[in-house]
């Protein structure tokens, strides 16, 4: 069985690259979760998990991560992405991601209501809303990413 991660950072970042893969990797990066092995995971921020702006997390760590991300080959194209978490007083929190063709302001205002609404949806009450976007012009190849980073 894993251990329930305790900390939860908010990671944002965007790129161009030679190929949609370079782009991804780059946005990565430039989100400072570049060198990590991301696992995805759902919507369900553990109990007892604290917001953090950083902490360290080894090379190579199979790391819990929602993320969401958007590759894009279409130049002058506007793309972006958001995460957002949502606290409950003394319960499990919600986190919610959003990718589009859009910009930052617009995938944030989203992706909050989103949390908004996934809080509703479980009867639950809402203690706090944290939300980090990014967006990015395509020049040629680019890449958008916003993570929440879990860790022990």
């Amino acid at each position: 069985m894993l251990p329930t991660p305790r900390k939860v950072k908010l990671a944002a970042g965007a790129c161009e690259g030679a190929t949609p893969l370079n782009a991804f990797d780059g946005a990565l990066l430039a989100a400072g979760i570049g060198n990590l092995n991301l696992l995805k995971v759902s919507s369900i921020l553990p109990p007892g998990c604290v917001l953090e702006d950083g902490f360290d997390v080894p090379p190579g760590s199979l790391t819990p991560t929602a993320f969401g991300t958007l590759t894009c080959e279409e130049p002058g194209r506007t793309i972006a992405a958001a995460i957002g978490v949502g606290f409950s007083a003394d319960d499990y929190g919600v986190i919610m991601e959003f990718e589009g063709h859009c910009g930052r302001a617009e995938a944030e205002e989203r992706v909050g209501l989103m949390v908004r609404e996934g809080f509703a949806m479980r009867g639950k009450t809402l203690a706090s809303v944290h939300v980090l976007g990014v967006e990015h012009r395509v020049v040629r190849t680019g890449a958008v990413i916003a993570a929440a980073v879990l860790w022990y």
